[in-house]
């Protein structure tokens, strides 16, 4: 099989690119893999880089300069012939679009069907929903553009209070629904069930697959507990972390914390919290290392999470997890099996579900292998492959 991927970003900048990159991985053994992305210093190599779109910065030069990058961003003809090119040049069986907007925008989706190639692509976050892609309005989750009615990200200036930001999204949206982008997907993969219901204004359900992301569990589940609570993730408003800091502040951090990750509230969340033990950016052993030796995981989280790879890895490693019951988390967590699901953003029911398994470390360690199990047989590397290569087959023969 041959499968072009689109992806804007061809290093790992976060979980989208960490699910692609697995995929990719996967792939390579069952065929050929074409890559397509924007030029980046950061890049991996590929033997198609000489068709990757320039790197664009839609916030920098004059203000003609940001208008022009802006509406490259609406619709980028650049993305739109390199990848006709490349589809040409290649002639893939099947294109699988991870995260295409701005830097490559939905329009190449056209590119593929025009030339009659299926078009796959994963919900890795709201896009066709919601045109600043988070469901948040000034840091709550917001719902108010889920019905398609996306004039109101102008009214609300959603893009960062920005009335021209905003309209550039509103453009956007606009114009890619009046080009059918998103309607000539073929089979759209929702990484949770979450997910799929929030697109419904977008696309019928018989062409949305549920397919959760999946995790490496061959090493068997520690039994390391150095008694301390790990968060892991990045530091900003909407993963919660400044409410899990105020939950430890209830027991007089009682037990030990240590913050793994870096974002916007860092120097904030330090300066309030010097109780807390804050080691910044890990990655590779060092970040298995301190999973391996956490008590517990939580995830803290203030938004609507798809299906965060950080709760998987964390059931993967054998520890409970404490999360917000929001988005797609409820799908994962199992609440009094796996680990426990509290209201999101609520540091008093936070600070009572720490205390309560702080307290028991009998109860910790039959959580923690509940959760490798589920893990196990639910969120494994080898059924997601599966379910994707179901999903390909399926788009192919029909």
């Amino acid at each position: 099989m041959r499968v072009l991927q689109a992806n804007k970003f061809f290093f790992l900048n976060g979980g989208s690119e960490a699910v692609m990159f697995k995929e990719r991985d996967f792939l390579r053994g069952h065929g050929e893999v074409i890559d397509f992305s924007m030029k980046h210093e950061r890049n991996l190599p590929s033997d198609h880089s000489g068709r990757f779109v320039e790197t664009r910065d839609y916030g920098a030069g004059s203000p003609l300069a940001r208008l022009a990058s802006g509406l490259s961003m609406v619709h980028s003809p650049e993305a739109v012939s390199k990848f006709g090119a490349l589809l040409d040049e290649t002639r893939p069986d099947l294109v699988h679009c991870h995260n295409i907007y701005h830097q490559l925008t939905p329009g190449i989706i056209g590119a593929a069907k025009r030339r009659g190639v299926p078009v796959v692509l994963t919900l890795h976050d709201f896009k066709p929903v919601c045109p600043v892609y988070t469901r948040l309005r000034d840091g709550k989750p917001c719902s108010e553009c889920a019905d398609g009615a996306f004039s109101r990200v102008l009214k609300n200036r959603c893009a960062d209070g920005s009335a021209f930001k905003s309209g550039l999204l509103f453009a956007e949206a606009v114009v890619q629904r009046w080009m059918g982008s998103y309607e000539q997907v073929d089979r759209y993969v929702a990484p949770s069930a979450f997910m799929r219901d929030a697109i419904a204004a977008r696309a019928p359900l018989d062409r949305i697959a549920v397919l959760p992301n999946g995790v490496d569990v061959s090493a068997p589940p520690s039994t390391g507990d150095a008694g301390y609570i790990l968060y892991f993730g990045r530091l900003s408003a909407e993963k919660g972390v400044g409410t899990l800091l105020r939950a430890a502040e209830r027991s007089a951090f009682r037990w030990p914390v240590r913050v793994v990750g870096t974002g916007p509230l860092e120097a904030e969340l330090r300066a309030a919290f010097p109780q807390a033990r804050f080691d910044g950016h890990l990655s590779g052993e060092a970040l298995r290392e301190a999973l391996r030796q956490a008590a517990v995981v939580v995830i803290p989280s203030e938004w609507y999470e798809n299906c965060p790879m950080s709760v998987l890895e964390a059931m993967a490693a054998g520890k409970p997890v404490i999360a917000s019951r929001i988005g797609g988390i409820p799908e994962l967590v199992a609440h009094d099996e796996t680990g426990l699901l509290v209201p999101a953003g609520d540091a008093d029911a936070l600070a009572q579900a720490m205390a309560s398994l702080m307290e028991d470390a009998e109860r910790r360690q039959r959580l923690g292998r509940a959760a490798y199990e589920r893990a196990r047989q639910r969120f494994s590397d080898e059924r997601h492959n599966q379910g994707l290569l179901e999903i390909y087959n399926s788009v192919l023969q029909s």
